[in-house]
């Protein structure tokens, strides 16, 4: 990527123009040669901007890439978004949600937002691979300071499904399904996932960091051979590109929807719009813990958002974690 702060200035006269902008002028507005104009160009060219040159007429942003810019971001989301707030965009990344936790140990506001082009070391639940190729997915971690028990934590995994589950609905038109605890679906096959993180003491939580990722635009081939679960791609079931921006915005604001409307009238209104997501309710499930497989109807989730089976016996079982499989 070409420097930052630069690259800004440039690309922000180039938007304005609106067509034709001379390297004269470029050079006149930031106080740089046209010599500088132009690796400046060619460095953005290098990163996927199209900039088309006519010699004696000057230089024409034609389209750019699919990137995701910070910017851009919070002038969409504007000033009411408690989410949003503060957006930090990062080429490359271990993880983001690593990275988030980092920021919230420091001290970093409710609402801050971290978004990564590729991640190295990806991870989703029970510490299994999250594959995080560059410029085509979304890789997302979110700060959230609640005032809540650290029991009542889990809770906002169901309520970050659901702003997913929107989310995905919003931009596409297409209705996924939520698998428990913290899969969303499409025909069958994975398409997010979601991995939140707290930080608590024993009567408080400090800060829980909700991490998020979705196949946006990931190619077939571009899907490990090994994956446990089949998985997918928005692009794949839609049938087009989907813009990540333009997703982004709509997940932030169903986001800060959710976590408004939990802080106001606590957990029953997110369990009951992710029962209607839900791909399992009133069907015979099997849920794997450990080496033990347990088998029932699927009749809804807890308070803490525990899965709730009705054994042969009559009796209603408590499940924490496991893989569900619907029968």
């Amino acid at each position: 990527m070409p420097r930052r702060t630069a690259a800004a200035d440039l690309l922000k006269l180039l938007r304005g123009a609106g067509g034709m902008v001379s390297g004269e002028l470029l050079s006149r507005e930031l106080g740089v040669s046209r010599t500088a104009i132009w690796k400046q160009i060619s460095s953005l060219r290098a990163a996927g901007y199209r900039i088309d040159a006519i010699p004696s007429q000057g230089y024409c942003l034609a389209t750019e890439p699919d990137l995701l810019d910070e910017a851009t971001l919070r002038t969409a989301l504007g000033n009411a978004c408690l989410i949003g707030r503060r957006i930090v965009c990062c080429g490359e990344t271990g993880s983001t949600n690593a990275d988030a936790f980092s920021l919230a140990e420091q001290g970093a506001e409710e609402g801050t937002v971290l978004l990564a082009e590729r991640q190295l070391a990806g991870k989703g639940r029970l510490g299994r691979r999250w594959e995080s190729p560059t410029g085509v997915n979304l890789y997302c971690s979110v700060v959230l300071r609640p005032e809540l028990p650290p029991y009542e934590a889990p809770q906002l995994t169901f309520l970050s499904a659901v702003a997913v589950a929107r989310a995905i609905q919003i931009t596409t038109g297409l209705q996924p399904a939520i698998k428990w605890p913290n899969d969303l679906l499409m025909n069958g096959r994975k398409v997010a996932g979601l991995l939140n993180e707290m930080n608590a003491e024993t009567d408080r939580v400090g800060f829980v960091i909700l991490g998020i990722g979705v196949n946006l635009n990931m190619r077939a081939d571009q899907f490990p051979a090994d994956l446990r679960t089949p998985a997918t791609s928005l692009l794949l079931e839609y049938g087009a590109p989907v813009s990540r921006q333009l997703f982004v915005v709509h997940l932030l604001r169903e986001l800060d929807r959710e976590y408004r409307r939990f802080q106001q009238e606590g957990f029953g209104p997110v369990r009951e719009e992710w029962a209607r997501y839900c791909n399992a309710f009133g069907r015979e499930v099997q849920v794997d813990v450990g080496s033990n497989s347990l088998q029932g109807p699927f009749i809804g989730i807890d308070h803490d958002g525990a899965l709730l089976m009705k054994l042969s016996d009559g009796r209603v079982e408590r499940i924490l974690s496991g893989d569900v499989t619907v029968i």
